[in-house]
């Protein structure tokens, strides 16, 4: 191996052994990867792939079954070395909530040097080092349960590097982040790695793969691609066969080429394919104008005086241009009440701690409606109210003031059973397999109808049916431990146990959370075919706005606990600017074409789709089939 390889792994197996039959399960089988000091590499895969596995046992929290893993020389399997592969290799897992232990900020990055016997001015030392690399030295005396999402997992972030790895694993640091948050941390990781320290990066986010040194590929155990990112996103169809996909750049780069449209193939980021298109182009947006002086489509001003006209996107039906693009918009009326089935919520407010320190307004005067039959996205930052909000809907959580009716019905007035409510109201919480906690997936799904007294016959029959909605065979799932299957499947489970009791209306609170690519498309196609057999309710709450965009009719913004835009997602996303100030992001769509705007080249609408951009980049460009 080169003398600059701080980590070598050679023909690493690892075995699981099942507790209830003694079965031994391969996890990882012949891995051989060898990772450059100062480097940048990034492991991706299915979920199931081996990724975690393999990071837990380069730090040593889990021994080869077989074959090595040497890190910076030591042996992995040398307990006499095991803290000092430890000190060397820091790890950031995916949930902050679950890495912080202290009441303090300070105390909390403390903990690591503490453990390692650090004499105590050392310690402040490190501790301001450490959040000063994060930008978190101001709230080094606050609580990490007032601090949002990214704040927590820069925290945890900071309690690593006090302790001066050479290594840092990230296993998915930016899944549980809103999108502000997640471009924190990647910051961060850039930070660190320019300050010489190697990072391992474990995501199921491709764009944030894109600047790495190496990308490798996981599939079953093994390696199945590594290369650099250009190497690896050339090849699209074997990255599609392994259930994941393209950055989104590199998809529209690629399905241009596939009608015909010449596009280099080192296009990796939506700023490069921006660029790009602008300078083939040659020339800048001219807004004609008709005789009337109305607005007709925007053209690119060749330098012969010509002017080739910009296709309009084809935007979905329930999007439109919103008639504003100014930042200052008031928040909207409350509609009018809707029908009998629908939802209303008339000047919520809840105060989390009241009258206590650490009193918090979770939720600032709401109303909205939403009417039967919808489907409705609710984005926000990560503490904006999102949860809060739809906790509300089903009785989890009772308002400090205001009121709420489900079907017509005042679920805030005390005679009111809050069982009959959520007959009507399912909630499937953010990590829905939290949720699981029966011997067999059949016994899992049927607790709900049970619950509801239904007989063992009447809850097995909804389960069963339930199961079959979310796409798994009953028959070949009933009788499983709902703890053995992949992420996705548990994902799949959980909600069919709140689908088995036929709410009128499905909320779902993050669902696609931590599944790889392939797992996060099948759990959206499960939600479409779940409203169109049903007809019912469904309320969407996700930081991912491409899915956002894609699925829903009406969207609500939340910010700091207030309702401050709602419409359309042509209408919403139209005032890009509001929603990065408020540290939301926008479809990878909008946001490319954004970069085109500012380049010159300005679309007639929003645009929210691969679709809408490709064809829109495909009239632009010309040339194709």
């Amino acid at each position: 191996m080169p003398q600059d390889n701080i980590i070598s792994i050679e023909n690493l197996v690892f075995e699981y052994i099942r507790d209830e039959d003694g079965t031994a399960v391969r996890a990882l089988d012949g891995v051989s990867l060898a990772i450059g000091r100062g480097s940048f590499t990034s492991i991706i895969g299915r979920n199931g792939s081996g990724k975690s596995t393999l990071a837990k046992n380069i730090n040593a929290l889990l021994l080869p079954s077989g074959g090595s893993v040497r890190v910076d020389g030591y042996d992995t399997t040398d307990g006499d070395v095991l803290w000092e592969i430890r000190r060397r290799v820091g790890m950031v897992f995916q949930n902050p909530d679950n890495q912080l232990v202290s009441a303090v900020v300070e105390d909390d990055v403390a903990f690591g040097p503490e453990n390692l016997g650090i004499a105590a001015d050392e310690i402040r030392e490190r501790i301001r080092v450490a959040l000063d690399s994060v930008d978190m030295y101001d709230q080094r005396k606050m609580a990490p349960h007032l601090l949002s999402g990214g704040q927590k997992q820069r925290v945890a972030i900071a309690g690593v590097v006090a302790m001066r790895p050479d290594i840092i694993i990230f296993d998915e640091p930016t899944a549980m982040l809103d999108p502000s948050g997640r471009d924190e941390v990647m910051n961060i990781l850039a930070k660190l790695n320019a300050e010489g320290i190697t990072i391992i990066l474990i995501t199921h986010f491709m764009e944030e793969t894109i600047h790495s040194d190496r990308l490798v590929i996981m599939d079953g155990g093994r390696i199945a691609m590594q290369g650099t990112p250009a190497e690896i996103f050339s090849r699209g169809a074997e990255i599609e066969d392994l259930g994941l996909r393209l950055p989104f750049a590199v998809r529209i780069a690629q399905r241009l080429r596939e009608r015909g449209h010449d596009v280099p193939h080192d296009l990796l980021t939506a700023e490069a394919l921006a660029a790009w298109t602008a300078e083939t182009q040659g020339g800048v947006i001219s807004a004609r104008r008709d005789d009337s002086g109305g607005h007709v489509s925007p053209s690119i001003a060749h330098s012969n005086g010509s002017a080739s006209p910009i296709p309009a996107s084809v935007t979905r039906g329930n999007g439109s241009a919103a008639q504003s693009g100014a930042c200052g918009l008031p928040p909207p009326e409350l509609p009018e009440q809707s029908g009998g089935a629908g939802i209303r919520v008339e000047h919520l407010t809840h105060v989390y701690n009241k009258g206590l320190a650490y009193e918090t307004m979770a939720l600032d005067d709401i109303s909205l409606d939403i009417r039967a039959g919808e489907f409705v996205g609710i984005i926000g930052h990560t503490g904006s109210g999102k949860s809060t909000l739809i906790q509300h809907l089903n009785g989890i959580l009772k308002p400090g003031e205001g009121k709420i009716f489900i079907g017509g019905t005042d679920i805030t007035d005390k005679k009111v059973k809050m069982s009959d409510i959520r007959k009507k109201v399912g909630l499937v919480f953010q990590y829905p397999e939290y949720q699981l906690f029966d011997e067999t997936v059949l016994k899992d799904v049927s607790f709900g109808p049970k619950n509801l007294g239904l007989s063992d016959e009447e809850a097995a029959e909804r389960a069963r049916e339930a199961l079959s909605m979310v796409g798994l065979d009953a028959d070949e799932f009933a009788e499983r431990s709902p703890f053995e299957l992949s992420g996705g499947q548990k994902r799949r489970v959980a909600i069919a146990g709140v689908i088995a009791m036929q709410p009128e209306t499905l909320i779902l609170d993050e669902p696609t959370a931590g599944l790889d690519p392939k797992a996060h498309s099948d759990i959206l196609e499960m939600v479409r075919s779940i409203k169109d057999r049903t007809g019912s309710t469904v309320i969407l709450v996700s930081h991912n706005m491409d899915d956002i965009a894609e699925m829903s009719d009406r969207i609500f913004v939340m910010d700091s606990g207030k309702l401050v835009r709602s419409g359309a997602p042509g209408e919403v996303f139209a005032d890009s600017a509001y929603l990065t100030n408020i540290g939301l992001g926008l479809p990878p769509a909008t946001k490319l074409a954004g970069m085109l705007a500012a380049r010159g080249i300005a679309f007639g609408r929003v645009m929210l789709t691969a679709r809408d951009i490709e064809d829109a980049l495909g009239g632009l460009i010309g040339g194709g089939k």
